[in-house]
């Protein structure tokens, strides 16, 4: 099902290539209308990115999904791509395979503990078809649910069915891109090790600015007070005056810009902040498609951004912001570091899991998938409530806590206590 809705979102992508180009102008504001429709009259539950509505379907109705989001999913996600919107692909690929396998589980009457289980799988099965990397997918279907824990007892089915559903998308006829990294450090120095956690601090903060930007318009757009096919009709126009300034490079899957950022080519340096808003905009006015895609544009190019600043390799740093914001804006460090060897090569496994761990941290206790369930805080200054989504959840920070602060005091108490404190 993935390598189908992949082969013909390419049909419908290159169809509308051969179009004169200003055909955006007319079929951006078309596609979201048609997208935004389908999905209110035939599955509301398949609207934004595919992955979030997933997790929350795990985790609020026991991963049971209703059958209509398969197509309605796999057709709008098509429909706003092709004409134009900024999405991505992995999102439906996995909640078409999530809501296969919950349609399998209820069918078969497994009880909502294995159905749950099934769905996990079914998400680790289309990432992995999606992108090439089976066990990046299969950790990622385990990870992306909770932040601090993982779903352990899914380990096993899920790399059988990320491995499975990767050689079978690959032997139907989809292609993947490996690109190995000759710039690489052989060994560590202290300024380099520093370097790459400025670079992790860096990555962190644009994924908390993708994911502010996202909620921000969110809110915007659900405050206007407006029907969904004005909605649609003003996000359209929005995509399309920005265009008129910055290009069409960031519509659709702009798949050529990460291509090349990856490759170390030089890009305009506030690239990310523009996919940033048009993706929030596309899929705040009704589009449909999945954040996964986008986050590797944003992290690309904001790897060259950062490289250009300072002085260093961006055929490095590009690659290093492609895997790294998505281990802080997902929460899955250790998934998007897998990802780096499988697509980068073995050596890339220490740089990457360096970024990807900093930047996780960096981020905070936010998420472009607010339906994650905080499982354990990020850090023990830090206490909240159990067990409930992101979205939802009341952090408290007892900063005084923390070891630095209780070593000044005593440093203060015994200088109180001295000659010198009494002079």
């Amino acid at each position: 099902m993935t390598a189908f809705f992949i082969l013909s979102l390419e049909a419908s992508i290159h169809y509308v290539s051969m179009l004169p180009e200003k055909a955006y102008f007319f079929l951006l504001p078309i596609g979201l209308v048609v997208s935004t429709l389908s999905i209110y009259y035939f599955a509301p539950d398949a609207r934004g990115h595919g992955t979030e509505k997933v997790i929350a379907a795990i985790h609020e109705k026991s991963g049971w999904i209703d059958i209509k989001v398969i197509p309605v999913k796999l057709v709008t996600t098509i429909i706003t791509l092709a004409s134009g919107g900024s999405a991505g692909k992995e999102g439906p690929a996995a909640q078409i395979g999530a809501g296969l396998t919950s349609v399998f589980a209820q069918t078969l009457r497994f009880n909502k503990v294995d159905r749950e289980k099934l769905v996990v799988c079914g998400i680790s099965a289309g990432f992995a078809a999606v992108f090439g990397t089976p066990i990046a997918g299969a950790i990622f279907g385990l990870e992306v649910l909770y932040i601090g824990q993982m779903f352990y007892d899914v380990m096993l089915p899920s790399l059988i069915s990320g491995v499975v559903s990767y050689q079978v998308a690959k032997h139907i006829g989809l292609s993947y891109f490996a690109f190995s990294l000759s710039c690489i450090p052989e060994s560590f120095t202290m300024p380099s090790f520093l370097i790459l956690i400025a670079a992790g601090v860096f990555f962190g903060m644009v994924a908390l600015t993708h994911i502010e930007v996202l909620t921000l318009t969110e809110k915007l757009f659900n405050k206007l007070k407006m029907n969904l096919m004005s909605k649609a009709l003003l996000g359209g126009a929005l995509i399309l005056g920005l265009t008129l300034f910055i290009g069409t490079d960031y519509l659709g899957l702009g798949s050529n810009v990460i291509f090349s950022a990856i490759k170390g080519n030089d890009v305009p340096m506030f690239a990310f902040l523009w996919k940033s808003l048009i993706t929030s905009i596309t899929l705040s006015c009704g589009g449909s498609g999945g954040i996964v895609t986008p986050i590797f544009f944003i992290g690309a190019t904001s790897g060259i951004t950062f490289a250009n600043l300072f002085g260093l390799n961006p055929l490095l740093y590009g690659p290093l912001g492609f895997i790294a914001v998505l281990a802080a804006c997902a929460n899955t460090p250790v998934a998007a570091t897998i990802m780096a060897i499988e697509i980068f090569g073995g050596d890339m496994a220490a740089i990457a899991a360096i970024t990807s761990i900093t930047a996780f941290f960096v981020s905070g206790h936010r998420s472009v998938y607010p339906s994650q369930v905080l499982a354990r805080p990020k850090s023990p200054v830090i206490t909240f409530e159990h067990q409930v989504p992101i979205e939802r959840a009341r952090l408290d920070l007892h900063i005084w806590e923390l070891k630095i602060f209780s070593l000044w005091k005593k440093i203060a108490l015994m200088v109180k206590r001295s000659d010198w404190g009494n002079k």
